[in-house]
């Protein structure tokens, strides 16, 4: 495949991404499953978000990863796969899932008590996802696949899920997280690059909503789209970089334990200038 038919189809990829993702939620925001209310939380700054932009932006990954270009079809089917399976248990903890227990430590501590929380089950769930997503991209790479590369991979994937799921605390945060560090990928000549395309369409098509505090992904959304990022590392990045991404993935879990993201941000002026760029200007702010 040529560079420039590479490069069209990551287009296409990123068009239909963003279109489906507009098309589930405009369909969601008709009939929500179970009705609206069950759909609607209160913001930080109080007010009613809907949860509905995450299965919009699953689906949105979905299709785009269905349609782009760098991997055979057969992984892009266990990969988009994975990626709907990742939001579907997102999404069913951010219907059902108790609030009084709150990151891995939590979960795994209330496991440790023989408490088996939704956090626990979606823990599990995203790295057995992560895990079948990794050995399928490995074997697209390298025929001599080995349990420690698939381990480390699917540990990337199930570990960016969860980190921009952390991210998710302000409008428009975790999806400029996202766009910042798929797009690049986008213009890369490089076996597996485009897996960065849904990630770019489905980021774009919801951002707007979520900067203006209308919508928010949810752990649906933001966990999909984290495994999207993760798996498009997986595709195309050296085993080196992965393992500085792992690294960096692990640290800021770790971080987030005993910091809040939010307060460092809001104490550093120019990732606080970063996170509030696009956002409207709220009166009495």
């Amino acid at each position: 495949m040529s560079r420039t038919t590479g490069l069209l189809r990551r287009a296409v990829a990123t068009g239909i991404s963003a279109a489906t993702t507009r098309a589930v939620r405009r369909r969601l925001d008709r009939e929500p499953p179970g009705g609206s209310a069950a759909w609607t939380r209160t913001n930080h700054a109080g007010e009613a978000v809907t949860l509905l932009e995450g299965p919009a932006v699953v689906g949105g990954l979905v299709a785009g990863t269905l349609v782009t270009d760098g991997v055979r079809l057969r992984t892009r089917l266990v990969t988009a796969t994975a990626l709907g399976v990742v939001g579907g248990v997102g999404a069913h903890d951010d219907l059902y899932g108790a609030t009084s227990t709150k990151g891995i430590r939590g979960h795994l501590g209330a496991l440790r008590r023989g408490e088996v929380t939704s956090g626990a089950v979606k823990i599990g769930v995203i790295g057995l996802s992560g895990l079948v997503a990794a050995a399928a991209l490995r074997r697209e790479r390298d025929r001599r696949v080995t349990s420690a590369a698939t381990l480390m991979d699917g540990a990337l994937i199930a570990g960016t899920a969860n980190l921009i799921n952390l991210l998710d605390l302000r409008p428009g945060r975790a999806l400029k997280v996202a766009l910042a560090t798929t797009s690049p990928a986008l213009v890369v000549p490089m076996p597996g690059a485009g897996l960065a395309a849904p990630t770019v369409g489905a980021g774009v098509a919801a951002l707007p909503d979520d900067l203006a505090g209308k919508s928010m992904l949810g752990d649906c959304g933001a966990n999909a789209l984290g495994a999207a990022i993760g798996c498009a590392a997986v595709a195309a990045a050296p085993e080196s970089a992965r393992r500085l991404l792992l690294a960096g993935v692990v640290g800021l879990t770790l971080l987030s334990e005993k910091v809040s993201f939010t307060t460092v941000i809001a104490s550093t002026p120019w990732l606080r200038r970063l996170d509030e760029l696009g956002r409207p200007v709220r009166r009495g702010a």
